[in-house]
């Protein structure tokens, strides 16, 4: 156990999968704020494809990590189906290099988060069962400093490359490879709980026995994940109101600065005063993020919100993860954060595509007050559906 109070009750596993996200998301943010710029400005795609490749890539990514959470509780392998999803994801990093046309990027980036998705709930699973139940929060929430904090360093470094090195856009997508092989080798570093697993093979796993509050949190997920679109509108219309490309990679590294700086603290105060109460906050926040992209034009402000998105984000992804696990016992855990992100990611499929489409149609300014309005209503349903006294 670490000996500081700050993060007493975590384990070595718990330290080792939070640099495997670490390296694994410096590798995936290296691509992701000039994926839309490089789909836009050299392959000539459209703001509508921008929303089906990444509304397609999240859903994927979140889809996948039902099927393999269930299979890891099923076949009590999670680490070795983690390993698998960190090696696939880094292999197909320098094959975006190689793209010509949008629909190779498509394919490229569907194979990349089919990847992230096969070993997401079984890392979660193995977080989950590093700790206590009154550390859970913890535990995500510092899993959640890694993730966001390689996403924090991934653009700097594709800054560094392109303007300081000079590296072409299309060399990136080579040099990520690099990070995602160090995840693969932290990752193998994790030792998994040889007696859970052993008691666990003698189940009888189904989807039915996971409780009706658990089902009602993902009515929840769904109705505010469908306002809840692909980061890349941010960052296309920051672009649009005439941030440098260079300034508007920066903001997003920041955006994922305070998402890793936020993480950690929400999930230890998710502990404290429950999971419902913060993850409503950062649902507030959300909402003010929106109609502020919807309402203003000033670069100031939408550079601001856009960083303080990242606080939604932060506590969102910790405190989210760990309230569906609230909900099951230990067994059951990487299949209740697996179908979680599931419902993330079908939601977060129609929300970009539906957000492309509303950009196109009508103007950006209407994808964003949709998406606020669809938040407004997740948040609502969270008070209405979840008992109050659920933690």
């Amino acid at each position: 156990m670490a000996k500081n109070n700050y993060f007493s009750g975590l384990t070595k596993n718990t330290f080792l999968l939070t640099f495997t996200s670490f390296f694994a998301d410096i590798s995936t943010e290296m691509l992701y704020p000039i994926l839309p710029i490089f789909l836009t400005q050299i392959l000539g795609a459209n703001a509508s494809i921008v929303g089906l490749i990444e509304g397609v890539a999240t859903a994927t990514q979140n889809i996948v990590q039902g099927f393999s959470g269930y299979l890891a509780d099923k076949i009590q392998r999670r680490k070795s189906i983690a390993i698998l999803g960190y090696l696939l994801a880094a292999i197909s990093k320098p094959f975006f290099g190689l793209a010509t046309i949008w629909p190779e990027v498509f394919i490229t980036r569907f194979l990349d988060r089919l990847g992230t998705g096969t070993r997401s709930a079984p890392r979660d699973g193995l977080i989950a069962a590093s700790t206590d139940e009154k550390h859970r929060g913890r535990a995500f929430g510092l899993e959640g400093i890694g993730d966001n904090l390689g996403a924090f360093v991934g653009p700097l470094v594709a800054i560094l490359l392109l303007f300081s090195f000079h590296i072409s856009v299309r060399n990136i997508f080579y040099f990520a490879f690099i990070p995602g092989i160090l995840a693969v080798i932290m990752i193998l570093s994790v030792k998994e709980n040889k007696k859970t697993v052993a008691s666990k093979t003698k189940l009888n796993f189904s989807l039915k026995q996971l409780p009706s509050t658990y089902w009602k949190y993902l009515v929840v997920t769904a109705l505010f994940g469908i306002g809840n679109s692909s980061t890349s509108f941010l960052i296309l219309q920051t672009k649009n109101l005439g941030v440098s490309f260079m300034v508007t990679i920066f903001i997003y590294a920041f955006f994922n600065l305070v998402a890793a700086v936020s993480s950690y603290p929400s999930g230890s105060l998710s502990d404290k005063f429950g999971r419902k109460n913060i993850l409503f906050f950062s649902f507030i926040i959300f909402i003010l993020t929106y109609l502020g992209f919807g309402l203003s034009k000033n670069i100031f402000i939408i550079g601001f919100l856009f960083i303080l998105y990242g606080a939604f984000q932060g506590i969102f992804r910790a405190v989210g993860k760990a309230f569906a696990s609230d909900f099951v016992i230990q067994q059951y855990r990487a299949s209740a954060v697996g179908w979680y992100s599931t419902t993330v990611g079908l939601s977060s499929l129609i929300a970009s595509i539906l957000a492309g489409q509303i950009w196109v149609i009508f103007n950006p300014s209407a994808t964003f007050l949709f998406g606020a309005f669809f938040a407004f209503l997740g948040s609502i349903s969270l008070f209405i559906l979840i008992p109050s006294n659920q933690k």
